[in-house]
């Protein structure tokens, strides 16, 4: 195996943790500004006095609910303050953050609940209630359930008292490296979410190992725009270094919002998608040709990339600077302006961003930090770094994490990201994590000479979109296969915008459902487009939709001419679905797709 061990890594101190550290900036720079949110015209701030103070009445306040050291207590919300809030206030407590996306369906919940065990719920709206409430009879360790825009927070600080006030202080004195500090669901390829295990000394180093990679990022004074959820962990990390060295954090208030807001904020740096990148750049394009200024774009991009390439090679051509100062007044300038003008660095991951793109946003002065990693890795495992970064790579292992690369190409990690195991399921952590640490990521990758990881393909089946929406296919397989009509099914949509299907039709069941529907006699291929024939498979569809979350859920399908069989060479002989064969079979009709 090929192994990569990144130098410098930083201790680590004992005491370190995200309550700590919140402790630690309050008491030093009390009225620096942590936190703000949108309000009316503005964004009001949160200085971190203000917010650690918020933090201790909302624990106390858990406390008064009866939460205990090591609970479960749940948040189903969005990306708002509030989040941060009730995540600090979780673990000043002494308990176990669990979050849950919330685009999650009645399901989910019901599933990340009643596994957790959850004591406390907090929903962030009345309508998010009533999803719990579909499942809350089947869920008797969740005890209580509050709602953000009915008042949970004041409720929750109403009911801090002296005596609890006391019993927080005594419980962050107590917070331990080995404790949970959070667990984070993630999908696997069997459908039901893992809960994976992160302790508060996965979260100090990680935060702390980012420091030394990406120093300009975690700067006093410094300016982000939060708008990807909290319920992933990648957000959860940037959250706690922020907040941790007096990175402000405004909080958008809703992606419709969020090119107004970016001009409000004005963020030195952003965490992103590929998919932000994308849309940006595609809009660009199409609004610069529509205006019958497309070749000049077109040219203003072609030199962006070819100046980022030269930056690459240590060597840019003079006629290319020239045509880039000129660009950069009446172009790249702009395009900047879009994210507020003062932004310099984005962090790019939950998919890949493809180089020409991340040559082209380097090109006009925002350059993409792309990094890798899972939420067993507590987030990053590898980032380029804002000093030096190779475009098309995820960069390095951060400081103290190796990366090896098996026999057969598959990432392991090892090092203080790794998670503590999966809860409540040691048959899945003696298989993701081996007995000499290694952790097996499943994806597909190499080293370059310098040690920069390159993302070659995935070894499991596990769906990323391009928006870095983690989808496991079999959920939806399995619920549209139940379904008389379907036959066969493949989810489609890795690092493609959204999740869409190719189905089989049984053509047994077909013939009776023809004969019923006065189409008796149709061959197939004239079927596949019947409008009667489509609505039916749209019903399995959304039968199947009900399993997941709108950003997991099929957006379109298209009706294959012939079914899967082994004898065409597109099931195993145990009948699973060969995804190249079938992605390399029906390529055109997955391009049509997404065209």
């Amino acid at each position: 195996m090929q192994t990569y061990t990144a130098p410098g890594e930083r201790p680590v101190e004992p005491g370190d943790n995200p309550v700590s550290l919140l402790v630690k900036r309050a008491t030093n720079h009390p009225d620096s500004i942590a936190l703000t949110y949108r309000v009316a015209e503005g964004f009001l701030p949160i200085t971190s006095a203000e917010m650690l103070a918020s933090v201790k009445e909302l624990a106390a306040g858990l406390l008064a609910l009866g939460v205990q050291k090591g609970d479960r207590v749940a948040l189903f919300t969005s990306t708002r303050y509030e989040f941060t809030l009730l995540d600090y206030a979780i673990w000043a407590a002494g308990a176990v953050t669990v979050t849950i996306y919330d685009t999650s369906s009645a399901e989910q919940v019901e599933w990340i609940v009643g596994n957790s065990e959850s004591t406390v719920l907090v929903c962030e709206t009345p309508a998010m209630k009533a999803i719990y409430e579909e499942v809350a009879e089947r869920l008797p360790s969740c005890r209580h359930t509050l709602v953000i825009e009915d008042g949970a927070l004041a409720q929750l600080s109403e009911a801090a008292t002296d005596l609890l006030r006391n019993e927080v202080e005594q419980r962050i004195d107590e917070i331990d490296h080995g404790d949970l500090a959070t667990l984070v669901y993630t999908s696997g390829t069997t459908g039901r979410p893992k809960g994976c295990m992160l302790t508060h000394g996965n979260l100090a180093f990680e935060l702390i190992q980012l420091e030394v990679r990406v120093p300009a990022l975690l700067r006093e004074g410094e300016r982000t725009l939060l708008f990807l959820p909290l319920a992933h962990i990648a957000s959860r990390v940037i959250q706690i270094g922020c907040v941790s060295r007096g990175v402000e954090i405004a909080y958008a208030s809703s992606v419709d919002a969020l090119v107004e807001e970016l001009s409000m904020v004005r963020p030195s740096w952003l965490f992103a998608v590929p998919r932000v990148f994308e849309k940006i750049y595609n809009g660009a394009t199409q609004k610069a040709h529509a205006e019958g200024k497309g070749a000049i774009f077109d040219r203003a991009a072609n030199v962006a990339i070819a100046y980022s390439e030269g930056i690459a090679l240590g060597k840019i051509g003079v006629l290319t600077k020239i045509q880039h100062a000129l660009f950069d007044r009446l172009v790249y300038g702009k395009l900047r302006a879009v994210f507020g003008g003062e932004l310099v660095y984005s962090i790019s991951a939950a998919a890949p961003l493809g180089e020409r793109l991340g040559h082209f946003f380097r090109g006009i002065g925002l350059t993409p930090i792309e990094a890798y990693g899972l939420t067993e890795t507590t987030g990053a495992s590898n980032s380029n770094g804002t000093d030096f970064q190779k475009i098309g790579t995820v960069g390095r292992p951060l400081p103290g994490v190796a990366i090896g690369i098996a026999d057969d190409g598959e990432i392991m990690i090892k090092g203080g990201c790794v998670m503590a195991g999966y809860w409540r399921n040691d048959a899945a952590t003696e298989e993701a994590i081996d007995p000499d640490g290694w952790f097996h990521s499943g994806d597909i990758g190499e080293f370059d000479e310098d040690g920069f990881l390159r993302i070659t393909g995935r070894k499991k089946e596990l769906i990323i979109t391009a928006s870095g929406k983690n989808v496991a296919p079999a959920v939806l397989e399995d619920r549209l296969r139940a379904d008389s009509l379907v036959s066969q099914c493949m989810v489609v949509g890795d690092a493609r915008p959204f999740i869409a299907a190719l189905v089989t039709v049984d053509e047994e069941v077909l013939l009776v459902w023809a004969e019923a529907n006065g189409k008796d006699g149709v061959d197939l291929e004239d079927l596949i487009d019947d409008p009667d024939l489509v609505a039916a498979v749209q019903s399995a569809i959304d039968e199947a939709n009900k399993a997941v979350s709108r950003p997991e859920s099929i957006r379109t399908f298209r009706i294959l001419p012939h079914d899967l069989t082994i004898e065409n060479g597109a099931l195993t002989p145990t009948l699973k679905v060969k995804r190249s064969v079938v992605l390399e079979e029906y390529a055109n009709v997955v391009d049509e797709i997404y065209g």
